[in-house]
């Protein structure tokens, strides 16, 4: 479908709009998708909401507890590569 293309739908007396399939398939918008509806001057715009609500970094740092020494740059590299050699020696 073209930007020029126009598909027409009805309001329902409960205020439900069907969206055109080949919409709903282009934009991958399944059963169940919600959308932000917004106004604007041209019309009513449908974005699809975020999964997750926008989180900033400084909400979450620090949020699990830990006691004992802060852990260095070496000792998470240490860390991670143990970890590595483990899950393939399981291979």
């Amino acid at each position: 479908m073209t930007r020029a293309e126009s598909l027409i739908t009805t309001v329902s007396t409960k205020g439900q709009v069907i969206l055109p399939k080949a919409v709903r398939q282009r934009r991958e918008w399944a059963a169940g998708t919600r959308l932000i509806v917004e106004e604007t001057a041209e019309g009513v715009l449908l974005k699809q909401a975020p999964a997750f609500a926008p989180t900033d970094p400084s909400d979450v740092f620090g949020m699990l507890p830990f006691s004992g020494e802060p852990k260095t740059l070496d000792d998470m590299e240490d860390g991670l590569l143990a970890e590595a050699r483990r899950r393939n020696d399981r291979d």
